[in-house]
């Protein structure tokens, strides 16, 4: 098994209420409220916390421990606000397995699960399933993004809701270009994975829609790096165009998440996972090209884990 710590959910799509709206519209829904963070701690990978901020920076508690399922893991969850009104979370369950969770909230810190959700693709042997991020894409649909590894390889794929309680999808299917080149079949023995030439794959992918694209934000699980691959669709087939340390992010990075500003910019953050000195920073872009230096998140670097901060606008 890979060794590694254990995102980012954006509603960016036409159609959907003022409170989930991409923030270039901001003039017309109005200012950013407020936005709240969902994340797991250093001290706890069973427990949902919730943070609450005016500024994308400065966080508050909102209330911690918020949710414990009643089984398994709460890692990486990821959140967004349905047209209904209510937050939905979704989230890694085990380090190994093939299940991810869901659980909902209508006000954010009063949690009820839902389910957990089987992963297993065909003939694909699920043996992890990883950081589940929401996608809602420019149709409006509502999507999930999961990680999901054959022992050797994490591949992302994605899953679209087929009901409006969010209880029905599709099936997982893997996103064209961030997955294995064509004739790979997981080793036999999973001792030569790190020999093979294949490599571990993508983990922790997070997309946003802009302009008529959508952006994936990856992990590349060899070299511990964020990249950025970019398609016309949802599944793909997406494009790298910028690979290595191409931000200067630097490495171990993972845990991505990707907000739009109310200056019509973004801000990603994202875990340094050193097991000895865990960090967590942000970085900014007019472009989603071009970035600044990082810089360390106030008050919670060195607390939260892998999390979600969801903008909302007011009415």
């Amino acid at each position: 098994m890979v060794t590694v710590s254990r995102r980012s959910a954006l509603a960016l799509a036409a159609g959907l209420p003022s409170s989930l709206l991409a923030l270039k519209h901001a003039a017309a829904a109005g200012p950013v409220v407020r936005y709240t963070m969902t994340a797991f701690t250093n001290d706890s990978e069973s427990d949902l916390y919730v943070y609450e901020s005016t500024d994308a920076t400065n966080f508050q508690l909102l209330r911690g421990p918020a949710y414990r399922p009643p089984a398994g893991l709460l890692r990486d969850p990821s959140l967004f606000r349905h047209v209904d009104g209510v937050y939905y979370l979704t989230y890694t369950t085990g380090w190994e397995g093939q299940t991810i969770g869901f659980a909902r909230s209508t006000n954010r810190v009063d949690w009820q699960h839902m389910y957990d959700y089987p992963t297993q693709v065909g003939s694909f042997d699920v043996t992890s399933s990883w950081a589940p991020e929401w996608l809602v894409d420019a149709q409006g649909r509502v999507n999930v993004i999961v990680s999901l590894s054959d022992g050797c390889r994490f591949t992302p794929h994605l899953m679209t809701a087929t009901d409006p309680a969010l209880r029905s999808w599709t099936p997982l299917a893997p996103l064209a270009g961030l997955g294995p080149a064509p004739g790979y079949v997981t080793p036999t023995d999973h001792k030569i994975c790190e020999t093979s030439g294949y490599g571990f794959g993508y983990i922790d992918t997070t997309i946003v829609h802009n302009n008529g694209f959508y952006f994936a934000f990856t992990k590349n699980e060899t070299s511990k790096l964020i990249e950025l691959a970019v398609a016309r669709d949802p599944l793909g087939p997406y494009v790298f165009v910028a690979t290595g340390d191409w931000a200067n992010w630097g490495a171990p990075r993972e845990g991505q998440c990707v907000i739009p500003m109310p200056n019509g910019g973004w801000r990603i953050y994202f875990d340094d996972y050193d097991e000895n000195n865990p960090r967590y920073f942000y970085s900014d872009s007019p472009d989603l090209r071009t970035w600044t230096a990082p810089t360390e998140l106030p008050n919670l670097s060195g607390t939260v884990r892998h999390f979600t901060v969801l903008p909302e606008t007011a009415p």
